[in-house]
């Protein structure tokens, strides 16, 4: 038994899975009805990464601002009701949010002392500043951030393809990272092996959905919404964002099928609220999902 566990930690996967740990950076295989597609996902706090401007020919929101991450940030809120409608997105009031969340105020001159030239004044104003930075820091978000620019991601439909443009130098969102650079020196073909969990078909959820409830694969269409909120936020696409926030019927949905496949009493009383939704809604709602999805996708090689 010590021999074969000695032989597993030897394996050549283990370098690959230690390259990934080590940039926290992770590929990605997206599944669309135009291709399949690889590409990279991170996560950092908020306050570390800026994403670049979204092209506006991409269709991204130019209002896309704290509101909305606020909005990302909140989707898992516990107790959707049942029958919850599709609320417009309410932008003062979610930006109200969004700035009691950071920690910061609506007018930055509340804070700002009168301008004065004594060194207490100035002591002072380091002093805001470090606090201001503090509570920022505090109320940052883990968020995604994608291989793509100027809201699109850039999928390849190979390993090749994808390993041949990191080590290209091209500007991209990710190459702001400190790790990007080990990457870029490091990364082969062969790592390239998406992981199970990393890997969304997004080309089966409509037809699944409209399969009935009896068919619905949990499973999928979880996995989608995960990877459907990350872009919406990484690539600033407002409407996906807004129908996945938290009480929307998909994201009721989502939460149904989370419940259900925990077992027990409450498995028992989540599959009875699936079958409150309607196959043709949440296929519709998907499908339009999905096109926005394909709509920031820039194919590679």
């Amino acid at each position: 038994m010590a021999r074969s566990d000695h032989a597993d930690e030897t394996d050549e996967p283990t370098s690959t899975a230690t390259l990934w740990r080590d940039v926290e950076i992770d590929p990605v295989e997206i599944a669309l009805p135009s291709g399949v597609g690889y590409t990279l996902r991170a996560y950092r706090l908020s306050s570390e990464v800026t994403l670049s401007e979204a092209d506006p020919a991409s269709g991204s929101g130019d209002d896309f601002d704290a509101a909305s991450a606020e909005v990302f940030a909140s989707r898992r809120r516990p107790g959707a009701d049942d029958e919850a409608e599709l609320e417009p997105f309410d932008e003062d009031e979610l930006t109200k949010q969004a700035l009691a969340a950071g920690g910061r105020k609506d007018d930055d001159d509340e804070d700002e002392p009168a301008a004065a030239d004594d060194e207490s004044d100035e002591d002072s104003d380091e002093a805001e500043e470090e606090e201001e930075e503090d509570e920022e820091e505090a109320g940052a978000e883990e968020v995604p951030v994608f291989l793509g620019r100027r809201g699109k991601v850039y999928l390849f439909k190979s390993p090749e393809g994808l390993v041949d443009f990191v080590k290209s130098g091209a500007e991209h969102d990710l190459s702001q990272l400190d790790s990007w650079s080990d990457l870029v020196e490091r990364i082969t073909v062969d790592d390239v092996e998406p992981s199970e969990e990393d890997r969304y078909e997004l080309d089966l959820v409509v037809e699944n959905l409209r399969g009935g409830h009896d068919v619905w694969d949990h499973t999928l269409i979880i996995k989608a919404g995960e990877i459907a909120r990350d872009l919406g936020y990484a690539l600033r696409i407002e409407p996906i964002v807004n129908a996945l926030a938290s009480g929307s019927p998909l994201d009721d949905l989502d939460e149904s099928m989370r419940a259900a496949n925990e077992g027990g009493a409450k498995a028992f009383f989540a599959r009875r609220r699936l079958r409150k939704h309607g196959e043709q809604q949440a296929a519709l709602g998907w499908r339009t999902i999905i096109g926005k999805i394909s709509g920031a996708v820039d194919w590679r090689d």
